[in-house]
């Protein structure tokens, strides 16, 4: 069984101003049978998400979990969460069968498990409450057997692995294999076999003491003892109790021949330690991991290995959160969950389920064909864009080197308005911006999304002049596509022109300045030499004519950021007004929130 729904009302940020109304969830999460990692911006709900799941369900962790005044949202006197378990096989679904419900009908038919946990203040009191289950709205108070079978495995952010896997008394570590059926008694008179060994130690050890020789050490200490107490008190000396519990406790677990490890490694083998709940034999209970923050401590390619492996893993069901585009690349897009605008947005395909739990307005519009593409193509750079606060989406480095120096030019620092410029390499940018369009238009992304592109008009070869018939063709087709994201958070800025340098070249602001920095960078050509520039040789070299090398439009828009930076005649008024700019300037101040 795994968890494949979440529903929130008045959960923390989750919450709404309208009365309480069970038939409209504050926030419905569904979540993959295996995978699943939460991303997004800091405050966008993440570990709210994971909280409410822990709440309901507990962990293996000896822990206190309580529902908290701050868990309320604003104002509001009642929250409720409901989880729903699905695919319960014969084994998993006996554990539960007077609170199941069913879908489907006759030999079709495939049980659910649906958990309620509701809880009200009543006067200025959190009235306690059990958690439920069944298909009603109320259902019916869930034992404690049954509970057991519903546990989690959490991880939380900060975890101190190196002192959780130390030897001490109520250690994790000890936790952790005490829970094991490998250290579970078969009989309560009959010694465990590990029990049985570590008597065995127990009594070397104390013979040790008690041979020639070693008897003198025990012989103070006893002396000492009678004259403090009586004469019938005598010492003994072993490592303690040999119940499983206290054994446990003195166990350590670390890497064979490795000393003072680092917290990268401890991290690993913490979690490796954590996940053999999930592995035990003839369990017949939940396989949920919960993972808070899985970069902690953790250097990009660790980060990447570990991911890879839990991508892998068919048994258990991971809900991860993560702030790292290392990992929000190596993941799956279809295992991603996007939070945003009090929104929880899975970013995979719409389910095939013919159902109307399927919540298939929930998902994007991406198809087939443009996961496969983004897969290969959302590297580490790209993946940024689902931390952002707007996104601008560009064709090449030019734009890239120079958009974020036009910006400070007017008055906009995209930095500290956490704006990524996402440089897609070709125009391939609708692929990406469909990562942010929903089947459901009112549940919309509160990330401005700004697309820039051009024409790429080129002038004829013979005489350099522009094809009027090319032109519209493109204008309409682009005009199309920028009506199709109305009602939506894409913007595409366009130019009519034919690249950005040509726009560069033709702006009555930045002109001079583009064709010096062209001239600096291919000052050793024929054409550019000693600083001179000619209009049909530079469209030459633009158009990649034969016998004209290219343009190096990396460097030259290295140049350019440079001198735009130093020249404090360029001001945000002339850019403004500058008709070559008009494209760039919409698309900044877009994702800036300041269109």
């Amino acid at each position: 069984m795994y968890l494949s729904e979440l529903k929130l009302w008045n959960f923390r940020k989750y919450g709404s101003e309208k009365p309480f109304d069970l038939n409209e969830p504050d926030l419905i999460v569904p979540f993959n049978k295996g995978l699943n990692v939460l991303i997004g911006e800091n405050d966008s709900g993440k570990t709210a998400i994971l909280d409410a799941i822990k709440l309901v369900l507990k962990t293996h962790a000896y822990e206190w979990i309580k529902v908290e005044e701050s868990d309320f949202y604003r104002g509001s006197d009642k929250l409720r969460i409901e989880l729903e378990f699905r695919d319960l096989k014969p084994n998993e679904a006996k554990n539960f069968i007077e609170w199941l419900g069913w879908e489907g009908i006759g030999k079709e038919a495939t049980p659910i498990l649906r958990l309620i946990y509701q809880v009200e203040i009543k006067q200025d009191r959190i009235q306690v409450t059990d958690v439920k289950a069944g298909m009603d709205d109320t259902g019916y108070p869930l034992n404690a057997e049954a509970r057991e079978y519903l546990k989690t495995t959490y991880l939380k952010a900060l975890r101190d692995a190196d002192n959780d896997l130390t030897a001490k008394k109520n250690s994790r570590l000890s936790q952790i294999l005490k829970e094991h059926e490998f250290f579970k008694k078969k009989s309560k008179t009959i010694d465990h076999p590990f029990e049985a060994q570590f008597k065995k130690l127990n009594v070397q050890i104390e013979d040790w003491f008690k041979t020639a020789g070693n008897e003198k050490l025990k012989k103070i200490i006893d002396d000492f003892l009678v004259s403090f107490t009586d004469k019938d008190k005598i010492s003994t000396i072993s490592l303690g109790d040999s119940d499983i519990k206290s054994i446990l406790e003195k166990v350590s677990l670390g890497v064979l021949d490795q000393q003072n490890l680092g917290l990268g490694t401890m991290n690993r083998l913490y979690m490796a330690a954590e996940l053999l709940h999930l592995k035990k034999d003839n369990w017949d209970g939940l396989k949920l991991c919960m993972i808070e923050e899985l970069e902690a401590h953790l250097h990009p390619q660790a980060q990447m290995k570990i991911i890879e492996a839990l991508q892998k893993e068919t048994e258990v069901q991971f809900i991860l959160s993560t702030h790292s585009p290392n990992l929000a690349s190596k993941v799956k897009l279809h295992n991603l969950i996007l939070c945003n605008n009090n929104l929880a947005l899975p970013l995979g395909e719409v389910p095939n389920e013919e159902n109307e739990r399927s919540n298939k307005d929930k998902y994007t519009k991406l198809d087939k064909y443009d996961y496969k593409f983004l897969e290969r193509f959302l590297d580490v750079t790209k993946a940024n864009l689902f931390f952002a606060k707007g996104v601008i989406l560009v064709e090449g480095w030019s734009e890239e080197i120079i958009l974020p120096i036009i910006a400070k030019r007017l008055g906009y620092d995209l930095t500290e308005k956490e704006i990524s410029i996402v440089n897609v390499g070709s125009t391939a940018y609708l692929k990406f911006a469909k990562i942010f369009l929903r089947q459901n238009p009112i549940e919309k992304l509160n990330i401005p999304v700004a697309i820039i592109t051009d024409l790429d008009n080129r002038p004829e070869a013979k005489d350099n002049s522009f094809c009027k018939v090319k032109k519209e063709e493109k204008e309409n087709k682009l005009d199309e596509l920028e009506k199709s994201f109305n009602n939506t958070n894409v913007l595409l800025s366009y130019t009519s022109d034919w690249t950005l340098e040509w726009c560069l070249y033709k702006s009555e602001t930045l002109s001079e300045i583009f064709k010096k920095s062209v001239s600096d960078i291919h000052s050793g050509t024929e054409e550019f030499k000693g600083g001179k520039f000619e209009e049909n040789k530079f469209i030459s070299k633009l158009r990649k004519d034969k016998g004209h090398s290219p343009i190096d439009k990396v460097e030259v828009a290295s140049i350019l950021a440079e001198k735009i930076e130093n020249d404090l005649l360029i001001t945000k008024e002339n850019i403004e007004k500058d008709k070559k700019l008009e494209y760039i300037v919409k698309a900044i101040k877009y994702a800036c929130n300041e269109d």
